[in-house]
């Protein structure tokens, strides 16, 4: 006997680490999914991009400078006539011919170009950049959230419709039992084939129940690989235990989300763009200084010719420069810019102040649903305890005959109900928490 219990016992202890093994967590979904989603992914690179925009390069600031060169050959063939042209002794002057009378010319330069002074425009442009780059960040950060806020909505949809299949594999196991039970009774002529049918027809109501439930566990279980960019295939569990965050924390979150919701943050970087872009419309105001500087080199070689001989010349040359160029009045563009980026943060201001609106009371629409979904849940914990024991006393009864197979089913279909609820109930409650997170913008830093 010690012997068959110790084999259980080693058998429990290998299932019990094997589901260990092949069990899901939220935190490695969560390093998943940050680690290998295509939505996610995107946003790091778009965040990346805003990052090289902001760099110095791309500033203005530093200046331009251009290699040039060059290169030309020639091949002349000429031929020189003297009509009426004689020598000392009355001779016609014959014709001079040059043959493949070659010159080339190379040349190189460097060219320099440096903005002293742009009025400003180019220090505001490199503002916006920055401010570019904070809202991609912030962007980004609202992709992850929205990526783990979907992920956990699979995640706890998994667990529900687990937790639902071992409610409903125990309900068929009942009715499984109760099939058994009417078919001794009728063998011994307790009972009639109606109670046996009967039986039957709710056993076989149970296990379609159960059937449809685990093809949608199995689908829930693809779309969330499918978040989690990995084989749509692959078999985990999850785990079911859910916990609360004290409401305390949350109201403390609360009172804290205008300096964190994501969408608050964003209308604020946009402000501060809209304001850098009425300082570059500004910068038209103000004149442009500018320098500028080469360096050339010059060759230039020829043959000899009727004339005069071939030459060699090399030139070597150094030039700077520095210009001034003030528009003093381009018929009202500027005037134009600045009045239109003026308007342009006047309305910036208005959608900061709509959106902070619509915020806060999304806040309050989501604390009082998450309230009411954790009223439920409580209320459905006590409905289970309440059903289960008169689930268990009408088994009871209805073994040693003291009710009908009716009452039985009835107590055994509001045992299956008020689970199934109160799992609802709870995934329900932990997603308006969630939900609620996101909106307080604290959903990346709490524990789950």
């Amino acid at each position: 006997m010690r012997k068959i219990i110790m084999i259980f016992m080693f058998l429990g202890v290998l299932f019990t680490s094997k589901a260990q093994e092949n069990l899901l967590s939220k935190e490695e979904a969560i390093s998943l999914a940050l680690e290998k989603n295509f939505g996610i992914l995107v946003a790091k690179n778009d965040v990346s991009i805003a990052d090289n925009n902001q760099n110095v390069m791309n500033s203005g600031f530093l200046p331009s400078l251009q290699g040039v060169a060059g290169a030309n050959y020639n091949r002349d063939d000429s031929n020189i006539e003297f009509p009426g042209q004689v020598d000392e002794n009355g001779v016609p002057r014959p014709d001079l011919e040059l043959i493949q009378a070659e010159s080339q010319r190379y040349n190189a330069g460097l060219n320099l170009n440096y903005t002293l002074f742009d009025g400003l425009g180019r220090l505001y442009n490199y503002k916006i950049l920055k401010e570019q780059y904070q809202i991609s960040e912030l962007q980004a950060k609202e992709t992850i959230q929205n990526t783990i806020l979907e992920l956990l909505s699979i995640y706890y949809e998994v667990a529900r419709l687990e937790e639902n299949q071992n409610v409903q594999q125990q309900t068929l196991e009942a009715s499984k039992d109760r099939t058994r039970r009417a078919e001794y009774s009728f063998d011994y002529g307790q009972s009639t084939m109606l109670d046996v049918l009967n039986a039957e027809v709710d056993a076989n109501t149970d296990s379609i129940t159960l059937l449809n439930t685990q093809q949608l566990l199995k689908n829930t279980k693809r779309d969330l690989n499918v978040v989690l960019n990995q084989n749509v295939d692959s078999t985990f569990e999850v785990d079911t235990l859910v916990t609360f965050i004290p409401q305390e924390e949350l109201l403390a979150m609360i009172h804290e989300a205008d300096i964190n919701n994501l969408a608050i943050l964003q209308t604020e970087r946009n402000l501060a763009i809209n304001e850098y872009d009425i300082k570059v419309s500004r910068s038209g105001y103000l004149p442009a200084v500018g320098l500028t500087g080469s360096y050339g080199w010059n060759l230039n070689q020829t043959a000899d010719g009727a004339f005069f001989p071939g030459v060699n010349n090399t030139n070597l040359n150094l030039a700077l420069g520095a210009s001034l160029s003030w528009n003093l009045f381009d018929g009202g563009s500027t005037i134009t810019r600045v009045r239109n980026a003026k308007i342009a943060y006047e309305n910036q201001e208005l959608i900061k102040k709509q959106i902070a609106l619509e915020v806060n009371r999304d806040i309050q629409n989501a604390w009082e649903t998450y309230q009411n979904r954790l009223a439920i849940y409580e209320i459905q914990e006590k409905a289970v305890i309440t059903n289960r024991n008169n689930f268990e006393r009408s088994e009871e009864q209805y073994r040693i005959g003291r009710i009908t197979n009716i009452v039985f089913r009835q107590a055994q279909i509001n045992l299956l109900n008020a689970q199934t609820i109160k799992n609802l109930a709870k995934y329900d409650a932990k997603l308006a928490e969630l939900q609620l997170l996101q909106l307080t913008g604290q959903l990346l830093n709490v524990n789950f």
